[in-house]
């Protein structure tokens, strides 16, 4: 019995480790832009944002899977630099809990169901799996020779709302453009201000990010800028998609979201996490709350 007890708690171990490995709970920066996009896709195409049991279980998979493949490349390809990091040097990748060998098979095993998952939503999802998984795994490699590393990783969250409207849909429309557009600079603004705590670590260490390369009172101007656009080209995509009242509740909604954000990093350098992890946390969530309002 004690066996068995002692089994049941080293599994669950473990897949906490997992779960610390990709911070699983960050999960909510993406998920809300992939439904974002299936329910105006299928709203647009039928008249009910609902679209079905079987691409809710289907988008969900593909979302965790290609989440999880790109944060377990990011954590094995960054072991020589998280270990020097004193912000990062606990993480389950650098201390041993999670050891090489495991992580190569979790980002196998991800990346094998991402595109078994892309499989059976349709064609195009199919034939556009491996070159996202390309794009996903890039970002690491990007902030070895380039500070651009924050857009790309914008890229990759941006990833989402495309592949929600390919689900549905079946093609690439505008507004799902326009769409991952603002992800993509509401990522990359969010990352720059988060890249401030590691500012002297990346310019010690001659790792490419904006704020080792022009300081923390640009970087901040540089994430304004990016924000700036991404309520902007959140805007195009409602106004593309001839949403209404609730939609453009949820762009105003961000925009104050994303002016907060920015009035806490100003004020005080310690409330980065606060800024990046609660404010940004909320503003997915509600925008795909009043989303659902608008399509439902």
């Amino acid at each position: 019995m004690r066996n068995e007890e002692s089994k049941n708690k080293s599994f669950l171990q473990k897949l906490n480790d997992f779960s610390e490995l990709v911070m699983f709970k960050h999960s909510v920066f993406s998920l809300p832009f992939i439904f974002i996009a299936m329910l105006v896709a299928s709203y647009l195409d039928t008249g009910s944002g609902w679209f079905g049991w079987r691409l809710l279980v289907l988008g969900t998979l593909a979302a965790v899977s290609a989440r999880n493949f790109a944060m377990g490349v990011n954590r094995y390809l960054d072991r020589d630099i998280d270990v020097l990091n004193p912000r990062t040097k606990n993480r389950p990748s650098v201390d041993g809990r999670v050891t090489s060998t495991q992580m190569i098979g979790f980002i196998i095993l991800n990346a094998a169901a991402f595109i078994m998952v892309a499989y059976f939503v349709n064609d195009l999802a199919f034939k556009l799996s491996v070159p996202i998984l390309m794009v996903l795994a890039a970002y690491t490699l990007f902030k070895r020779f380039s500070a651009l590393a924050h857009l790309i990783l914008g890229v990759s969250l941006g990833l989402a709302p495309i592949a929600g409207v390919v689900a549905v849909s079946g093609e690439i429309t505008l507004w799902s453009v326009y769409l991952a557009v603002g992800v993509m600079f509401w990522v990359a603004g969010f990352d720059l201000l988060y890249s401030l705590q590691d500012m002297e670590f990346d310019k010690k260490h001659n790792l490419h990010s904006i704020p080792s390369r022009f300081g923390a009172v640009n970087t901040m101007r540089i994430a304004r800028v990016f924000h700036l656009l991404t309520v902007l080209f959140w805007w195009w995509f409602v106004v593309n998609a001839g949403l209404g009242i609730w939609a453009k509740a949820a762009v105003l909604f961000a925009a104050v979201m994303l002016g907060y954000e920015h009035y806490l990093v100003n004020k005080d350098f310690t409330k980065i996490d606060k800024a990046f992890f609660t404010v940004n946390g909320y503003l997915g969530f509600v925008f795909l709350i009043l989303i659902i309002m608008e399509v439902m």
